[in-house]
């Protein structure tokens, strides 16, 4: 009896397996393939790169960029499949995000659907003024200058603040913001910062402090701001100067004159310019001046509240950034030859 009908039956079956192990494989090596695909890196080689998804972008448009940036060169359909398995096509926010060294496919797609845009900090320094504070928004990255052109009294009205003179009322501190917030905003939280800080501050000021209003406290702080850097002297400074409120003296605070100087200040202040009057020189007009004259952060303006006590009533720089302090004109006037004139005895 003949066997070749058998073995003719049997070719077939033998096909399909080879079909079969080729697909298999096939699979294999597929999903292999796309799980490396998910969780390698993609190719950012600069810290600090991102990308941007406008409103209204498609996935295709996403995954089209990140290969024209040669961001990723794997098939689109990765892409597709990787959001199906997240479960987060269609649900990809517009938005910056950033694309640090090491970040994945996956990572990326988490950070898009979750909506976590990329967060740029900007640091009001304590003591810088207003026109200081316009100039660094105006160089601060990917964020909309919209007060650009606008002189202070229309930034002050735009942020609710009509008739305030803006220097003193933004709180020095670090902000974070995101693509399309606009240096208006960022004033306007630091306004309210600000304002809810002097009103935190106020009511647990010392006792008998001359100091009629939380403005005057603002203007005090941004004195003590603009004469020491230093921690541990700013309750110092600041009951010098409220010790000369209360005995009627002159503050005679060089900072002061300079900000009332403006432009014409060049580095320098002169004999002339402690005697030539303007709003802001204590050597010449009584009490505090009519505004801050400077931005203070909050430790100035708890020394401002929380003077220290003693006796002393004339400070003078030693040269390393510290003071000398006196209860009298004649041991200031010693302190003076010997640290400025460098005649000690």
């Amino acid at each position: 009896m003949s066997d070749k009908p058998v073995r003719g039956r049997a070719r077939p079956r033998v096909l399909l397996l080879i079909v079969l192990l080729v697909l298999a494989g096939a699979l294999v090596y597929g999903w292999n393939d796309f799980s490396r695909f998910s969780n390698a890196p993609l190719n950012v080689t600069a810290q600090g790169d991102s990308i941007d998804i406008s409103r209204g972008s498609s996935f295709r448009n996403i995954v089209g960029e990140l290969r024209q940036r040669n961001l990723s060169a794997a098939n689109p359909l990765y892409w597709r499949l990787l959001a199906e398995q997240m479960r987060v096509a269609g649900k990809l926010h517009a938005g910056e995000y950033a694309l640090n060294v090491g970040i994945t496919p996956r990572q990326l797609l988490a950070n898009m659907a979750a909506g976590k845009v990329l967060q740029r900090n900007f640091t009001i320094v304590d003591g810088w003024t207003f026109a200081e504070l316009r100039q660094a928004l105006a160089r601060a990255e990917k964020l909309n200058h919209d007060s650009a052109g606008d002189d202070d009294a229309t930034i002050m009205q735009k942020l609710g603040a009509a008739g305030e003179a803006p220097e003193g009322r933004f709180l020095p501190e670090t902000y974070a913001y995101v693509k399309g917030d606009s240096d208006l905003d960022l004033l306007r939280r630091a306004h309210g910062a600000m304002v809810k800080t002097l009103a935190a501050l106020w009511p647990a000021r010392a006792k008998d402090l001359p100091l009629s209003t939380p403005y005057d406290a603002l203007i005090l702080a941004s004195i003590v701001e603009k004469e020491t850097g230093r921690p541990d002297e700013r309750a110092q400074i600041a009951g010098v100067f409220v010790r000369r409120l209360q005995h009627h003296m002159l503050l005679q605070t060089d900072p002061s004159v300079i900000y009332g100087m403006g432009a014409s200040y060049a580095g320098n202040i002169r004999k002339d310019d402690l005697t030539a009057d303007t709003p802001y020189n204590t050597y010449t007009r009584p009490g505090l001046p009519p505004t801050p004259i400077a931005l203070p952060g909050k430790p100035a303006l708890e020394a401002a509240l929380h003077p220290a006590g003693g006796n002393a009533l004339y400070f003078v720089a030693r040269g390393d950034g510290g003071h000398v302090f006196a209860g009298t004109l004649e041991e200031h006037n010693r302190n003076v030859d010997c640290y400025q004139r460098k005649h000690c005895q």
